[in-house]
Order: structure tokens, then sequence, then C-alpha cells
């Protein structure tokens, strides 16, 4: 039977633990939580969780996960000291979200790549100069160490490791009973481009921005979308990068990308159909596209990423 142990802080992010640990708990692994001192953690949200024991009395685990949470950002020897220690104990150690602040502190990740949630990732490279921070992915592996995203992207990153260990019908039943997708990549964007950029104010605005997202293979032409917003194109251009964050034309080629991104994932679609489908005028225009956002061929990300 596979054991994780999940470390325990006050302040701690609830769902960076409940959301792997039901994962783990569903693939029949052996779960222990423990805190310093075997004592009762108050979470961020103010739920508190009763550990398991006490870390100075745990046990050797397959897998030592940390979860994150406003605690994991404060100064905590202790705590780092102790994963310090236990780290080469462990086959495999596992961050979610800003857990990976604590394993830095620890000195766990020098030399590595690795991954947070995206709104800490300028800080903890500013903090860490010997980390290589990947702001964009869901997770990230490097040897031993896997790292993820925010909150629900501990989700993916439990599915991910389950999937290793047991395979990917055990993995699927799970994300089936728990109903959450199986499983977004771990090269794939931490938002979405609706996420990424703002949400206009004014109501005609939003309309032209759901639209976008709606119709990626219609005419996006400044002057086409500033007919919706009844503005004449100048004004429009101007609206929408104010109230977005973004030229209408970049918010469309995210959109677009992101589109076609998608597709390649989840369906058979050719790339020529899903050039046509996603608002690209030739393949080897969104192959262009793929090339400079991506570092691939969309042919080379689907291989990588495709629901098989």
């Amino acid at each position: 039977m596979r054991s994780v142990l999940i470390v325990l802080f006050d302040d701690v992010q609830c769902l960076d633990v409940t959301g792997p640990l039901e994962v783990f708990a569903h693939a029949g692994y052996r779960i222990t939580t423990a805190s310093l001192g075997g004592r009762m953690v108050r979470t961020s949200s103010g739920l508190r969780i009763t550990p398991d024991e006490d870390l100075a009395r745990a046990r050797e685990h397959d897998l030592l996960l940390v979860p994150g949470g406003p605690g994991s950002r404060r100064d905590n020897p202790e705590l780092t000291t102790w994963l310090r220690e236990h780290a080469a104990r462990t086959r495999q150690l596992a961050s979610v979200c800003t857990g990976a602040y604590l394993l830095a502190a620890a000195g766990l990740l020098t030399g590595r790549r690795i991954t947070t949630h995206w709104a800490h990732c300028a800080k903890l490279a500013e903090r860490y100069p010997d980390i290589d921070v990947d702001p964009d992915p869901i997770f990230v592996r490097d040897g031993n160490i896997v790292t993820s995203a925010g909150v629900t992207a501990g989700i993916d990153l439990a599915l991910t490791l389950v999937e290793d260990d047991l395979g990917r019908g055990t993995a699927l039943g799970i994300a089936r009973e728990l109903v959450v997708f199986l499983r977004r990549p771990g090269n794939q964007a931490q938002f979405s481009a609706q996420l990424a950029a703002q949400v206009a104010s004014r109501e005609p605005l939003r309309d032209v921005q759901r639209w976008i997202a709606e119709n990626p293979a219609a005419d996006l032409s400044v002057e086409t979308l500033a007919v919706r917003a009844s503005l004449s194109p100048r004004q429009f251009a101007r609206a929408f990068a104010a109230e977005v964050g973004v030229p209408p034309g970049r918010y469309v080629d995210r959109v677009r990308l992101e589109s076609a991104r998608r597709r390649l994932e989840d369906t058979a679609d050719g790339v020529e159909e899903t050039a046509r489908a996603c608002g690209y005028g030739t393949p080897e225009a969104m192959r262009r596209a793929f090339v400079k956002a991506l570092g691939a061929s969309p042919a080379e990300y689907r291989r990588r990423f495709a629901r098989s």
C-alpha cells in the first residue's frame, strides 16, 4: 500500500490539503496528516483540522506532500528544519501552491525548475534566484520533486501521481467519481485567456468578450468588433484596451490559441480542421502561433497532451 504524509500548519489552505487527500483516499493510499507537536491547526478559511500525529514521530512515506496557504509564506524555522532532515527519506516530494515556499526555505529546490500559484511566482523567484520558477504550468516535475500551481491544481497533481502508480484507468475512475476532468496537462496554462485578462466593466464590451470566446472562427477584426459594441473602431480599441488590459488584437490571439489547444487536447480533429475552426487562416498560421507561444508545433502539442 502506497503511503502519503501531508504536512499541516496554521493558516494552511484547506483545499490544498483536502483536494489531493480525496484523490489519494479514493486510490486506497495510506494517508497520514501531521503537524509540529501534533497540534490542531486552523486553516486560512477558519476550518480546524486535527492531525493524525506529531511530525516528530512520523514514519517514512512514499510521498511527502506540502500544501500552501498564508502560513507557508511565513518564516517557520522548526518546520523547514524538519523538511530538510526528512526529505531524503521519502521517494517523492511534492508541494501544492505556495507550499513551494517551505521547500525553498528548506533548501530543497535549489537548481530545480518549479512552479507555484501564478500570483506568487515573481516574489518566489526574487527571494530565491537559484530556483527556476515557471509561472505558466499547472504542475512541474523535476526529478523526484513535483510542484503545482494554486489550489485546485493540487488535484491535477494528485491524479497524475495516482496514474503513475496505479495506471490511467484507476485515475480516470477517481476523476469521474470526484467529477473532475482527467486531467489538465502539466504544461497547460494556469489560467485561461478570459481569466488572464480583466472583465470589462461596460456591458457592450463584456458582450464582445463573450462573443469572441464563443466564435473564434468569426471575423474578429477591430472594425467588426466595434460594430458589435456600437463604437467607432478608434473608440472601441481604446476602450477595450483600457478596460480589459490588452489590445483587442492580442486578446483575440490569446482566445484563438486557447481554443486550438483545447481542441487538440480533447478531440480527434485534424490540424487543418482545428485551424479553420479556431480562426486561423491556414494550418501554417496556427503552427507559427503555437511555436511562438508554446515552443511546440500543433502536432507536437497534441502528441504530448491529448487525452488518450
